[in-house]
């Protein structure tokens, strides 16, 4: 009786060890506005979102960390199947097909979205005479058989989401020029350039173009901004700001989207919401981004003298 009564208990232990493990294993350990993950984003987009996490952690009054890691674009393709990273901000698109095998694989739920459309801007130094160009001479100083006395610089030669857009799309896939030259980031492209008046340079609009940002505005003292001549308007030479962006009008152009893998709507789905929320697509506006979840109104203005 006694060895029947201890087979009993050992059993109900067992139960209930069992039970406690399995509850402990659905506990979340996140929610849409609190707890912490990781997640991961092209290095060329590192100003406008470093302000998306600081103005989400900070209405989440403390609850929400937001871990963000900085890469090239093809060492985020890596991530797609990296369990632990939760949310990707990039340029990629993965096809259905891709995305089916990354749900199986994880056993979890992919979805991606275009959030914003970005602009390429070209820099020169404030000294050099050269401050325009039609595509044709920006595919000429990028091609392999350029002669002239200016070269490029880019955020490395391979891997980056910049460097994948001039060649697959400035380029058609013909190789790039010797002549360039690779920075270690978007911020050290501005240092190059600034200390070379023949380089030009290559980066994302969220790192010269925001007027507001301190840092930005000691970078546009060091730099200018070059025009590129309109798709829509031949012979106007324009910038890479919001009204160009949006008309397309601007000829070097590019979508921001995120890929969300998440098993249960956690902190990832929360973020992903927030960046295409008025606030999150205000934050877009004001980095010099066309906002893509929300409508851009072009009013007339008419100025009295």
């Amino acid at each position: 009786m006694i060895r029947f009564l201890f087979y009993i208990s050992f059993i109900c232990v067992l139960l209930n060890f069992s039970c406690t493990s399995h509850n402990q294993k659905n506990v979340l350990s996140d929610t849409r506005d609190s707890g912490m993950i990781y997640i991961v984003a092209d290095e060329s987009f590192k100003p406008i979102i470093d302000e998306e996490i600081k103005v989400f952690e900070s209405n989440s009054y403390g609850k929400a960390v937001i871990n963000v890691q900085y890469k090239p674009e093809e060492l985020l393709a890596q991530d797609l199947w990296n369990d632990s990273v939760r949310l990707i901000f990039s340029t990629m698109q993965i096809p259905q097909g891709v995305a089916k095998t990354i749900e199986d694989s994880l056993s979890t739920t992919v979805s991606q979205l275009k959030i914003a459309r970005d602009a390429v801007a070209v820099i020169v130094h404030p000294a050099n005479p050269i401050s325009k160009f039609t595509m044709d001479e920006i595919r000429d100083l990028l091609s392999k058989d350029y002669k002239g006395k200016l070269f490029p610089v880019f955020d490395g030669l391979k891997a980056t989401s910049t460097v994948k857009y001039i060649i697959d799309t400035v380029l058609k896939g013909q190789p790039l020029t010797s002549q360039a030259v690779a920075a270690r980031s978007s911020d050290s492209v501005v240092q190059y350039v600034a200390n070379n008046i023949n380089a030009v340079g290559f980066v994302g609009v969220s790192w010269v173009g925001n007027k507001d940002d301190k840092e930005q505005l000691s970078f546009l003292k060091k730099v200018k901004m070059a025009r590129l001549e309109s798709n829509l308007s031949p012979g106007l030479y324009i910038l890479p700001v919001q009204e160009n962006i949006y008309t397309s009008s601007y000829p070097m152009t590019r979508d921001l989207s995120y890929i969300l893998k998440e098993k249960y709507p956690g902190l990832g789905s929360g973020f992903a919401d927030f960046v295409i929320g008025e606030i999150g697509q205000l934050i877009f506006k004001r980095a010099y981004l066309m906002p893509g979840r929300k409508n851009f109104i072009i009013r007339p203005v008419r100025l009295k003298e």
